[in-house]
């Protein structure tokens, strides 16, 4: 950690001052980019010569076309070698992944019946029922009749009794 704590005032000074050369610097650029261009244009492309009769104009311009039908191989060509190198990249790069190895992506919660994964995960070859209730046996509930008519009403049951019991007595 540096004991020298630069304060806001020099950092702005010196912060300005680095600015100002990096534009100097850009506009030095410039320049020597268009005078780069114009010797290139002197050399490759010097003015036509367009006095003369109707014959030399034609010439001239069979050689304007002959250059730039040149110079149209050379930008196929060029375009044909960065579209193959892209590629390349593009191999590479998939080569790159391969080998570092894939990472799996975080997973998430999905609500999601088993029906509707067995469907999802085969398809239409899909035709296991996993509804678990369907398989199950039907099993009526059969109420028994013969116990409840035998409690039946508790009053019918004390004047069958005392019936009876009037049976015992009389005999």
């Amino acid at each position: 950690m540096s004991e020298f704590k630069m304060t806001s005032s020099r950092r702005h000074q010196l912060k300005s001052l680095m600015l100002q050369i990096a534009t100097k610097m850009l506009e030095e650029e410039k320049k020597e980019i268009a005078a780069a261009k114009e010797a290139y244009m002197a050399e490759n492309c010097p003015p036509p010569d367009l006095s003369g009769d109707v014959n030399a104009l034609m010439e001239v311009c069979k050689k304007l076309h002959q250059a730039i039908d040149k110079i149209d191989e050379a930008r196929y060509d060029t375009e044909a070698k960065v579209l193959k190198v892209d590629k390349e990249i593009q191999d590479l790069k998939l080569k790159v992944v391969d080998l570092a190895g894939v990472k799996k992506p975080a997973l998430k919660k999905v609500r999601m019946s088993a029906d509707a994964m067995l469907k999802a995960l085969l398809g239409s070859k899909h035709t296991v029922n996993m509804d678990l209730r369907a398989n199950l046996k039907q099993v009526k509930k059969e109420t028994k009749e013969e116990t409840t008519e035998a409690v039946g009403d508790w009053r019918k049951n004390i004047e069958d009794k005392a019936d009876r019991k009037k049976m015992f007595e009389s005999s």
